[in-house]
């Protein structure tokens, strides 16, 4: 859910834009940004099967057929 106090379009958490002379992100960094990115990843898709539910099982009747036809 966006911040609706963040009008910057910044992700929450990153107060400071990371220029040259800041020191390079940690690995447990950027794995917390892509943990948060995959979460938020997961309630948009949620929401949208959720308010599209014709486009929703569309997408899910294509996806069992790529499984079914896929070759080992």
């Amino acid at each position: 859910m966006p911040d609706p106090k963040n009008t910057s379009g910044q992700v929450r958490g990153d107060t400071e834009p990371r220029g040259p002379d800041t020191q390079p992100e940690t690995d447990a960094e950027r794995r917390r940004r892509r943990a948060q990115f995959l979460r938020e990843l997961g309630e948009a898709k949620a929401l949208r099967d959720r308010v599209q539910p014709r486009r929703a099982r569309a997408a899910r009747m294509r996806q069992a057929m790529r499984m079914r036809t896929f070759r080992w």
